[in-house]
């Protein structure tokens, strides 16, 4: 009797668990009493028949509504209880087993989110350290955790991989802002924007992660705003300048073939901003608004460590370290940013990797690399760089101001054609005039596109 008892009650608290599907039973039922098994029969046909045309025409609603409560209810509700069990994320009081529950659980296109009431004593960081265990318990390819509010978090699962395509590369708008350039997606589906106005950005990641690709699509993103002398880019590439000279057309400076030319752009982008520093005080300006004739100034460094450990010249390498920590500590409010790319993020080899706000992640070779570039414990919150896949050039993480999580991001890849157009569409204007001091007389290895006069 007992047992029946139990049996029932596990019926019931089914049925009251998942009504749609209760209802659905119970009117079939009623139909193959009434009016026999093929009518019976046949509102099933339609049934189904409705929910794929639903699913046709509107695939957001029938995921919200159909596949969501299907896959709570078969997926992650049945397997729950074991995988808290098993993860370490449930508990026993006096006998009672604690479990954190499922609020919601939302079906995506790429994967699924649950969001989950903690128990108390929980934090998200007791997710973070169980998240590839969850992932494989619920047969994802990756699971991250992000906060969604004191006691409560959304464990995200990814199923398919939404930057696995590579993305073409994105028409930049005539009058771009500056403040949120267009350069790739983020996971989400949304466009993936850098600031680039009172902002350094440092681009961290091993051979072939697709630094360029990170680096072409900023400046093609700012196209229309070279031509029109809003921005000037200052190029180093202290490779030689075989990445940097396809864009040569774009830049108003551009040195490559020795370290004392090198140094000395960086020196004369410290003067700019002296200068400019001063005008701006002398007229109770407290940031630099760019403006054809007074633009922004972006220092573009394709290497480097290639000024901060591999200069042979002692020299001359603490005359680069000195005007580039001048340039990050000083530079954001006069309108000068430096872009700068590296392969090894490490501390001896960058010091001052701290003085960049806006800090992106590539492919890795090693797990301590990613706290490095992205701050403590940005691994632990998903930014997992070392198992980026070599086959995924542009695929990253960057931190977003107030976000705890790190975003994982593809760039799109500008190609050698999309280049030269490039060149041809956006390179600056003649005769534009720029505020910004002595020009050094031109060499082998500075390319000077604007005539500049000191106002």
């Amino acid at each position: 009797m007992l047992a029946v008892a139990t049996l029932v009650g596990r019926l019931l608290m089914l049925a009251l668990g998942h009504p749609v599907v209760t209802l659905m039973l119970v009117v079939l039922g009623w139909v193959s009493v009434v009016a026999g098994v093929g009518w019976a029969v046949a509102l099933l046909t339609g049934l189904v028949a409705g929910l794929l045309v639903w699913r046709w025409l509107h695939r957001a609603s029938y995921r919200r509504l159909v596949t969501s409560r299907v896959r709570a209810a078969w997926v992650y509700r049945r397997r729950w209880q074991p995988a808290m069990v098993t993860c370490g994320l449930a508990t026993t009081v006096n006998g009672q087993e604690y479990l954190p529950s499922i609020c919601k659980v939302v079906a995506g296109t790429y994967g699924d989110r649950l969001l989950v009431e903690l128990l108390s004593g929980q934090s998200p960081e007791d997710w973070d350290q169980q998240t590839t265990r969850l992932a494989h318990t619920f047969d994802a390819t990756r699971c991250r955790i992000a906060t969604d509010r004191p006691g409560r978090v959304w464990v995200e699962f990814t199923h398919t991989d939404p930057l696995a395509n590579t993305v073409p590369a994105l028409e930049p708008a005539d009058s771009p802002d500056l403040t949120a350039l267009p350069v790739g997606v983020r996971e989400d589906g949304q466009p993936w924007r850098l600031r680039l106005v009172g902002a350094h950005l440092l681009i961290a990641g091993a051979t072939g992660s697709g630094k360029g690709s990170v680096l072409w699509s900023l400046i093609r993103a700012m196209g229309p705003a070279i031509r029109d002398g809003v921005v000037q880019v200052w190029a180093v590439d202290p490779k030689g300048g075989m990445e940097l000279t396809p864009g040569a057309g774009l830049f108003t400076r551009f040195a490559y073939a020795d370290a004392a030319s090198i140094v000395g752009l960086l020196e004369e982008a410290v003067e700019l901003m002296r200068q400019r520093a001063e005008r701006l005080r002398q007229a109770g300006q407290r940031t630099h608004v760019p403006a054809p004739g007074d633009p922004l100034v972006v220092v573009l460094v394709d290497e480097l460590a290639a000024l901060t450990a591999y200069v042979g010249d002692r020299e001359l390498k603490k005359r680069a370290e000195a005007a580039l920590q001048v340039l990050l500590s000083q530079g954001r409010a006069p309108g000068v940013s430096v872009v700068a790319a590296v392969q090894d993020p490490g501390k001896d080899v960058i010091g001052f990797r701290d003085l960049f706000p806006t800090r992106i992640a590539l492919r890795l070779l090693e797990d301590v690399q990613v706290d490095m570039v992205l701050g403590r414990s940005a691994r632990l919150h998903g930014a997992e760089c070392d198992q980026i896949s070599a086959g995924l050039p542009g695929v990253g993480y960057m931190i977003l101001d107030g976000v705890r999580e790190p975003v994982r991001v593809r760039a799109a890849y500008v190609a050698d054609h999309d280049l030269a157009g490039m060149v041809e569409q956006f390179a600056p204007q003649a005769g534009v005039v720029s505020r910004r001091g002595p020009q050094a007389p031109p060499s082998s290895t500075t390319v000077t596109k604007l005539r500049v006069v000191d106002q």
